[in-house]
């Protein structure tokens, strides 16, 4: 594994992933070869844990969808590749899931400690569970951080990419649960006119009927 030599910026939105090369599942994987694409980076405590399984088949079962929106996803954890290989083989035979996302191994935790998944004096993965949906440009759009005995809502990470994507042309704010098709909220008004512009709702709450992009 080898993280490219950047200067340390705290990890937040906007920022710029930080790029690293490392060993996966699927082969050698360079997360900057990605840029054009979205990227959920999400990140779990150990192989063979029961939360972390259940993650990983919801992570399966929902990959088409992530797919159609054109969303790569990568997993992460501190465990060896011949650990990642040894419970994927598990899951596909045992319980009849076949995971086909790359899972990344990090057992230096560099990259754990790049992401601030883990404190820097940390010498275990027990707080890892982190994930970050990456844009076509490479930047930090959101990051969900879940405690070790609380496992993730996929559904969710779905459907926060689908609002990061059609919040991404400018021309819309997503309400609270937003949905594709639903109603939504345009940018904040500059002037009195257009702050003052027909609404049945209030001005600070005008939801509009989205145009369908």
């Amino acid at each position: 594994m080898k993280m490219e030599e950047q200067a340390q910026i705290p990890v937040r939105l906007g920022t710029l992933a930080p790029n690293f090369r490392a060993r996966t599942t699927l082969g050698l994987l360079t997360l900057s070869d990605f840029r054009g694409r979205w990227v959920v980076l999400f990140s779990h405590p150990a192989d063979f844990t029961p939360v972390c399984t259940s993650e990983f088949i919801a992570f399966a079962k929902a990959q088409p969808k992530f797919d159609q929106l054109g969303c790569q996803l990568i997993g992460l954890s501190v465990d060896s590749l011949s650990s990642h290989l040894a419970w994927i083989n598990a899951i596909g035979r045992d319980l009849g899931t076949e995971i086909r996302f790359p899972v990344v191994e990090d057992p230096s935790m560099a990259i754990a400690r790049a992401y601030g998944m883990l404190d820097a004096t940390a010498q275990d993965s027990s707080t890892v569970r982190s994930t970050y949906i990456i844009d076509p440009d490479g930047r930090i759009q959101a990051i969900l951080v879940y405690p070790l005995c609380v496992g993730r809502s996929v559904s969710e990470i779905l459907r926060a990419v689908t609002a990061l994507q059609r919040a991404a042309h400018g021309d819309a704010l997503t309400p609270e649960n937003w949905q594709p098709g639903g109603a939504i909220f345009r940018p904040p008004s500059l002037t009195v006119a257009e702050m003052n512009a027909p609404c049945e709702q209030p001005w600070f709450h005008c939801l509009q009927k989205d145009d369908g992009r």
